[in-house]
């Protein structure tokens, strides 16, 4: 236990790193990742364009509390690559896919 500021702080990594051997865990935790990182690359196409998200949402024909649920990395199912190819069409980009030979989760 450390103490900053006269409060006690709590370490979580040895809790994370014991519950990070639990293969169910792990892919759990490696599906939120995939999903953090496609909600960081569509907010970075929307800013690098200069885009609110309320614009964003107009050029697409959705609601801008979509595109900010995308853009948090909450929501239940991966966006549509048709929305993926509107996002990208409005921000003046090319959706590009690849895929990614580490060792899987």
């Amino acid at each position: 236990m450390k103490k900053i500021n006269e409060k006690h702080v709590y370490d979580p990594a040895p809790i994370f790193r014991k519950m990070m051997k639990d293969p169910e865990i792990r892919f759990l935790a490696g599906k939120q990742e995939e999903k953090f990182l496609l909600a960081t690359a569509i907010r970075k196409a929307r800013e690098k364009a200069g885009l609110s998200q309320t614009e964003l949402a107009r050029k697409i024909g959705t609601k801008q509390s979509a595109i900010s649920r995308v853009e948090s990395g909450v929501y239940k199912s991966i966006p549509s690559l048709a929305f993926l190819q509107k996002v990208a069409i409005a921000c003046g980009a090319h959706l590009g896919i690849s895929f990614d030979f580490r060792k899987a989760v």
